[in-house]
Formats: C-alpha cells, structure tokens, sequence
C-alpha cells in the first residue's frame, strides 16, 4: 500500500491530508511543533475569519500578479467549499456586514478539534497519523527520484530531527505545507528554503506581507507616548507608485510606536514594500475626513473661530480631535497649521512618507516562496518527481480577509489530488477526492 508523508500541520497540510487519506491512502503527518494549528488558532484568536462572500471575480482579483494560478486552485476548492466543508465538520458559519465568512462562535479551536478527530478517526479512509516535535532537516542520500521513477521504484527519503535524535522516514509522496516565514515562533521558519534551493527547485525571496511600516525619521517622542496603538477610524488613504499603479480605499489602520500597520496598511502592504524596494521610500496620502468634500472642509476651516484655539475650532467645526488632530500637528508646520487653505489640503491629503519595511517575522504573512512555473498543475515539483508544494510556502500573497486561509486550503485539496493522480499514475489505484 502507498504511503504519503505530509509535512506541516497547518491548514494546507491538514486539508492534503485529508483528501489523501480519504482515498484510503496512508498518510503520516509531521510538524516540527509540539502541537497542531499553531498559526491557525492564534490568527483565529480575535475571530477566525475564514474567507469572504463577494463575487468569484472580486475575489479572485484580491491575489493580484498570481490571480491565475490561484484561480486554478479554487478548480478543485473556493471559497464557497469553505462553507460547505467547515459544515460537514459541524461549524455553521455567517457572513458579517463587511462580508468577512466566520463561525457562529467566532473560535478556531472547535473547528480545529472537529477536523483532527475526523483526521484521526474517519467514517471512511485512512486515520491520518501525526508526529509532532519531528523538524525535517533534508533528504537522506537514497532519497533521490529521477523523472522516470515512482511509488514502485525508490521512494523519497527523508530525515527529520526529533527530542530523540534523528530519524528517517520513507514515502511514495511527500507534500510539504512548511508555512512562509512569518510568526517563526509558531512553526513558519523559512528554513525550508535553503533545502530547496539546494536540490534546484525555484524560489522567490520571501517578503513581509500584510505588514507594517516605519515612518520617514520616526515619529516624535511626543506622538509616540501618546498615541502608538491607538486606530485612526473612518479614514482612507491613497498610494500612486512611481510605475503608476493606484490603490484608494477606505477603512482604518493604527498608530504603531514607530510608524503604522493595521487592516488598511495591509490592504495597500505589497504596493508600499515593491515601492519601498525599488525607490527606497514609498508615500500615501491620508484622508481624515473622507466623507466630507474639500470644498466643505475649506469652508469649515475658514469660519470664524474668534477666541477658541485652532483644537477647539477643529473639534467643533469637523469634529477633528485625538490622533487625527495630533497627526496634523505632527506632520504640519505651524504655518501650515495656520494657514486655512493649507491646512484643509492637508486634512484631505496628508502625505505621509515610509522608508522602511517590518521585519518578516512580524508580518501576518508572507509573499515569495516556490515558483508556480516549476510545477505541475498538481503543484509537483517538476524538478522532483512525487513531491508537493502547498499553502503559504508558494509564491503568492492575498490581504487579510479570509483570503490567505482560502488559498491555503485550496491549495491543500489541489496537492491532494494531485499526489492521488501521482499515485494512480505508478499502479496504485486510490480514488481521487471532491472537496
């Protein structure tokens, strides 16, 4: 009987797993961590948003240069199997006003629970058997595979380091799901690169993705104390790049200690790190009142404010207080802040410039990663016959939203199969699975 080894137990790992196993292959999972889902249970933490209902075609475009390869993988698993998947393990799901899908609960954990016990004990299939505290270090020498070997010939070898010394496993198939290298604490290392690069297989450097940003020489002391980690609510901002590419919305994001992060600056992250990269600043222009026209913001800033103080006027005439009054203070200078016209431009279009990016391991996830071009549709490794790339450890990166975890257990399901089609291509006969 085949064997598959999965690597990686977050949600791509577990969702290859699972349609393996569910072919009445032997699966054996393996994680370097002491427990499963790590990533998956803290992200989950403020409530586990699984993915998003707008449009197939809304949704798509949210993974940008590699829309078409993500595309593909939604063939085999989209968004609406999210649903109908976290509903046969027992979690009803809703759709918030904002179009963000989460349990009824809001937790990751129950849905974590009901899976592994399926994982574990399955109405149909294989058990899936998992080794935790097993870090997968390479190859053993009698693991190599040319491209006209298969289950039947030699099967792919691989070691692993555990609490008990080393060890060494053998598979017909191997799926690895090694995470990016954000949140390193949490399993996504990146160390997996290094051993890929090695044996010839593609990689793009990994970057921060969803991540925050410095500000051009800091903020001041005086900012900082006061106002890091509070939001600016109700805002938008703009970013032009110097190859033209324009992103507007609106939402909010959060003063951070030394520069800015949150759902908005997420949002526009991959445009101000490219930017960033290439022109060694990038800049948006923030809107504070973005319900409110210029023409109308003039006429408020202009009214007589007779005794009050410029604070006051603000807070009475545009309800301007807090962080976003501090910003303008922050960033104006006081003949700026003293002249009318300059300071309802301002209001409606305040620059603000970055210099530099977060570090990776700060991010909430991670762009770069093994190349789609050297892979099957099956997202094997051309270079490595029987071996599988699935979730945040390929080149590709989406905002926050549900998209990343769709992704990832789209790709999950996609390398799934594509081991079953591997398999069934060598003699064995395992049934491929509709998720």
């Amino acid at each position: 009987m085949s064997k598959v080894i999965v690597i990686g137990a977050g949600p791509a790992g577990l969702m290859a797993a699972e349609v393996i196993s569910s072919a009445g292959v032997v699966v054996q999972l393996f994680d370097a961590m002491p427990s499963i889902g790590r990533k998956f249970l803290l992200a989950g933490k403020g409530g586990l948003n699984l993915t998003h209902s707008e449009p197939a075609d809304l949704f798509a475009s949210r993974y940008g240069q590699r829309r078409a390869q993500i595309e593909a993988l939604f063939k085999t698993f989209d968004a609406s199997s999210v649903r109908t998947w976290a509903a046969s393990l027992g979690i009803e799901t809703f759709v918030g006003s904002s179009g963000r899908v989460f349990p009824t609960d809001m937790k990751a954990a129950p849905l974590l629970r009901a899976w592994l016990t399926r994982l574990r004990h399955p109405e149909k299939g294989s058990p899936v058997e998992f080794f935790m505290r097993h870090r997968w270090t390479g190859w053993h020498p009698s693991g190599e595979m040319s491209p006209e070997s298969g289950p039947s010939a030699t099967p792919l070898a691989l070691e692993f380091e555990t609490p008990k010394g080393p060890v060494q496993q053998h598979a017909d198939a191997v799926v690895l799901a090694l995470g990016g290298g954000s949140w390193a604490r949490l399993g996504s290392t990146g160390a997996w690169v290094p051993l890929l690069q090695a044996r010839g297989v593609a990689v793009a450097p990994l970057l921060p993705s969803n991540c925050g940003f410095d500000v051009k020489n800091g903020w001041s002391e005086h900012f900082s104390s006061r106002f890091a980690g509070l939001p600016l609510k109700s805002v938008a901002i703009s970013v032009t790049t110097s190859s033209g590419m324009r992103f507007v919305r609106k939402g909010e994001f959060v003063a951070t200690a030394t520069g800015v992060e949150g759902s908005l600056i997420y949002a526009a992250s991959s445009l101000l790190r490219d930017e960033i990269q290439s022109q060694g600043k990038a800049s948006f222009d923030l809107d504070l009142l973005p319900d409110m026209s210029l023409e109308r913001v003039i006429n408020e800033v202009q009214h007589p404010r007779g005794s009050r103080s410029l604070s006051s006027h603000l807070k009475s005439r545009l309800h301007l207080d807090g962080i976003k009054a501090a910003l303008l203070y922050e960033l104006l200078t006081k003949d700026q802040m003293q002249d009318p016209l300059q300071l309802a431009q301002a209001i409606k279009a305040l620059p603000i410039t970055l210099t530099a990016v977060r570090p990776l391991d700060e991010a909430i996830s991670t762009a770069g990663g093994v190349l789609f071009e050297g892979m099957t549709d099956g997202l094997m490794l051309e270079n490595k016959p029987g071996l599988f790339c699935a979730g945040e450890m390929l080149d590709w990166e989406a905002p926050t939203g549900g998209y990343l975890l769709t992704a990832c257990l789209a790709s999950g399901a996609c390398a799934g199969n594509g081991v079953l089609r591997y398999l069934n291509k060598y003699g064995s006969s395992p049934r491929l699975i509709s998720v």
